[in-house]
């Protein structure tokens, strides 16, 4: 073979291995058994007929295009799934990606991909710790003094070096191979000593190349990871500042029926029973509207028994469709309570509050309204609304869903306030179930 093509293959071959990692990446599947370091068989058989399946189609290729070599990665590639999978899914691999040379005779490429991809799946087994595995490169260490005196302290080849003369032994294997039976396997070959070297640090680059690829992805779900895990500290701060404030109003109204009317204070006192046994579920960030206005049912009962039947009616004007989609827990609870307390604390005749619910456009619309006093005309923003109540929700809404929700505040002195909330429906069953993902995955849908 002409010394020429054996380098220019050898470069393409490193473009290949870019490439089919990319694509590779982009599917959601993947990226997520990627990102597992614990799986189970079926996900470690999984990843070997994702990745095997393009590598597959490449050696088609190379018989298909007799001069286009550079296709065929399969040995690198059953290399690569034992290495990111382990002992079961590297036989599985190499077996895969060797059926197409089978049927044009080359026999020899199964044996020797299925031992590459057992050999890679064990080594991975024997690794120290999991991050060794995606930090490989082929410069382990430019230094030969520095290197000598490393492997003398540990009186051991640390793994990335046996990695990489695992690579190179396997590849000097596969050249032999070629040379005995030329036919019954293919490699790259030359007479030349330097376009062998060529040969031996290409393969070794194109499995590092896939690996660099391959991390960068984990890395990227790494930070993503750790954003949510901020972003559901911040939703707890905040959910965690509203409930004191809210246990205090509470106790109050409670504390002013107990001479009154001893009979209705015990019922509210079974009423805010059940109040705190639903703040002491911390772990529900979000649950459905439905449970959110039995909440808020519980809460309501205890402010009209505080101000009276004839002075405080509550109206709700609910969707049904719009009850079994998620909202952030205790989102509603603050704004009926500024409207109960800025609106009808100072109003002498009977007033009503208004609850609605309705989907719209893939988003759940939610409205607070009351017919009380109103704001004055200098405190008309949903952010300079009276009271913890709604600066809570509005910052919460912010932190949760960023520029995906609105909040809106119209309010005309002396005839009432309007609260509305616009909120994206998510869909957490597409993320695993997890409700932190589905928001992450929102607002980066805004962002880009």
């Amino acid at each position: 073979m002409d010394q020429r093509l054996i380098l220019v293959t050898l470069l393409i071959r490193l473009g290949v291995a870019a490439a089919i990692s990319s694509v590779l990446v982009r599917a959601r599947r993947f990226r997520v058994l990627l990102f597992r370091e614990e799986r189970t068989a079926a996900e470690k058989v999984e990843i070997a007929f994702i990745v095997g399946t393009p590598i597959m189609l490449g050696v088609l290729i190379r018989h298909w295009v007799p001069s286009f070599l550079a296709a065929d990665i399969s040995f690198e590639g059953a290399i690569l799934i034992g290495i990111i999978a382990g002992r079961l899914a590297g036989p599985v691999g190499g077996a895969l990606v060797s059926l197409p040379a089978l049927f044009w005779g080359e026999w020899l490429t199964l044996p020797m991909n299925v031992f590459a991809g057992l050999l890679a799946g064990w080594l991975r087994h024997l690794a120290p710790e999991r991050e060794a595995i995606w930090s490989f490169s082929p410069l382990f260490d430019l230094s030969i003094y520095r290197w000598i005196r490393r492997s003398i302290r540990k009186s051991l080849i640390d793994w990335q070096t046996s990695f990489f003369f695992l690579i190179l032994g396997l590849e000097f294997i596969r050249i032999q191979l070629h040379r005995a039976w030329p036919r019954r396997i293919f490699a790259l070959d030359s007479a030349n000593l330097w376009v062998m070297l060529a040969v031996y640090a290409g393969t070794v680059m194109a499995v590092a190349i896939a690996l660099k690829v391959l991390n960068n992805v984990r890395i990227e779900m790494k930070l993503e990871q750790q954003e949510r895990l901020l972003l559901q500290s911040r939703m707890e701060a905040l959910q965690s500042q509203i409930n004191p404030h809210f246990l205090f109003n509470t106790l109050n109204s409670v504390a002013s029926l107990v001479r009154r009317d001893p009979d209705s204070a015990r019922q509210m006192i079974v009423k805010l029973g059940n109040i705190l046994r639903r703040l002491l579920r911390k772990g529900d960030a979000f649950v459905p509207l439905r449970e959110e206005m039995e909440f808020l049912d519980d809460y309501l009962d205890i402010e009209v028994a505080r101000f009276g039947h004839d002075k405080l009616k509550v109206v709700k004007e609910l969707e049904a469709a719009s009850l079994e989609h998620l909202v952030p827990s205790m989102i509603l609870q603050p704004l009926v309570e500024n409207a109960v307390k800025h609106g009808f604390a100072s109003k002498v005749d009977p007033g009503s509050i208004y609850i609605r619910s309705r989907c719209a456009d893939h988003r759940i619309v939610l409205e607070v309204e009351d017919d009380g006093v109103g704001i004055p005309a200098s405190g008309s923003s949903a952010s300079s609304g009276t009271g913890i109540g709604i600066v809570n929700v509005t910052e919460r809404l912010q932190v949760v869903y960023g520029d995906t929700a609105e909040i809106t505040l119209e309010s005309q002195p002396g005839r009432g306030t309007l609260v509305r909330l616009v909120l994206p429906m998510l869909q957490a069953e597409e993320m695993g179930g997890s409700v932190a993902g589905a928001i992450y995955e929102e607002r980066a849908k805004t962002s880009r």
